[in-house]
């Protein structure tokens, strides 16, 4: 039976989870004298399974690689600690040893086992991680962690950077008279096309399921949300989910089973509606755009012609200055060769008609017009050449991301 799932929009995040601890300090790992909080720990009192989906990128940075192979390793973990500011990133060996020992010493603070803490990191690429005030953030967050509202949202600020506010979600939905949760936290505003941006995202949540199970669900969840955005179509070296079920609610997920189902359902509603917030604050952004491609041949057509569109540095400007050019559009679809047939090709901007069998609807530029002056509104392009379809969150390009871009 489906389960009636209640969304909790910019709740306080992780601990919305019943046992599940965070913090958010400061401790200048920019090395600017900069007040915001740019560390986070998040530990629970009980073991998690935990799953995590994270970027293809050749270049991983080291707390990437870190994850992976303690997540490879298949024993329980209790936790995260994460920084903004300094992505940790193409810095060789040393930066490998500087996100173990992040892990170490987050592991020695939250009082856990060795190695059941997970490491994540964004900001500047190439800068070495200025160990000596990441270990006073790492310690003074555990004089600081708690289960309150303040502790979510204190965590949800401190892994910021170009971002201009938290991205935090809750779902819920009860099973048997237990209530199951799923909260997430995420960040991300530019260097944002996931091929799970620079984007994290972690969710908590209390079901007992196995890791392997849990990342099955992960990845579903991913591919409809984190996977079906861009900003920039940069991708990035730290891009990560990470998904700690720590068991307290008593509702076991196996697949096969309605749980099974529902607990799918609110993890995908979590990861879009954190998704969803990373777009529309993406870096100087005015517009946020639903792009649908349908009537494609095949899937990996209409998603190539989707992110052609939605990356393409023309029609992004247009949108930024209000002009509904369908022309463009199609320029974009017509490139990648999904062997799009003129006369077959629809655009419509929300319903209203724009191409019509590849022919124009002038009478109807006025409406056009008042769509793309939104700040949000939807694109479809059929295709009308087979049944599949791609969805893509995008957003329009201002000159303030390029003023904004010219340095750091």
């Amino acid at each position: 039976m489906k389960a009636t799932f209640t969304l909790r929009d910019n709740s306080p995040g992780l601990t919305d989870t019943p046992g599940f601890r965070a913090a958010g300090v400061a401790c200048d790992i920019r090395e600017k004298g900069d007040p915001r909080r740019d560390l986070a720990m998040v530990v629970s009192t009980l073991p998690c399974s935990c799953a995590g989906v994270f970027t293809t990128h050749d270049l991983p940075a080291a707390p990437v690689r870190v994850c992976r192979e303690i997540l490879a390793r298949g024993h329980a973990v209790h936790g995260f600690v994460a920084n903004s500011g300094n992505a940790n990133a193409c810095t060789g060996a040393g930066g490998m040893d500087h996100a173990w020992e992040m892990v170490r010493l987050a592991s020695n603070a939250a009082e856990v086992p060795q190695d059941t803490m997970l490491v994540c990191s964004t900001g500047r690429i190439g800068r070495a991680m200025p160990m000596s005030k990441v270990t006073q953030g790492i310690q003074l967050s555990t004089t600081k962690l708690g289960t309150d509202a303040n502790n979510g949202t204190d965590a949800a600020w401190a892994i910021l950077t170009s971002d201009t506010r938290p991205k935090t979600a809750t779902v819920t939905f009860v099973v048997d008279g237990k209530t199951v949760t799923v909260a997430g936290m995420a960040k991300g505003a530019g260097m944002i096309q996931p091929n799970m941006a620079t984007m994290l995202a972690f969710v908590t949540t209390d079901v007992a399921v196995s890791a392997d199970v849990l990342k099955g669900i992960l990845k579903k969840a991913v591919e409809p949300t984190f996977n079906a955005l861009t900003v920039d179509g940069d991708m990035s070296t730290n891009d990560t989910v990470l998904v700690f079920a720590n068991g307290a609610s008593g509702v076991n997920v196996t697949q096969g089973t309605a749980v099974y189902d529902n607990f799918t359902t609110a993890l995908t509603m979590v990861c879009e509606n954190l998704a969803k917030k990373i777009v529309k604050d993406g870096e100087k952004v005015t517009k946020c755009i639903e792009l649908t491609v349908k009537g494609a041949r095949t899937t990996t057509d209409a998603e190539r012609v989707a992110r052609a569109v939605a990356n393409s540095l023309l029609v992004k400007s247009s949108w930024f200055g209000n002009d509904p050019n369908w022309g463009r559009l199609a320029d974009a679809a017509g490139y990648v060769g999904a062997n799009i047939i003129e006369e077959r090709l629809d655009i419509f901007y929300n319903t209203t008609s724009a191409l019509i069998g590849g022919v124009a609807q002038d009478k109807l530029i006025p409406e056009w017009k008042a769509i793309v002056s939104q700040a949000e509104f939807s694109i479809t392009l059929n295709l009308n050449l087979g049944e599949s379809q791609f969805r893509l969150l995008t957003t329009d390009l201002t000159e303030g991301y390029v003023n904004y871009n010219k340095s750091e």
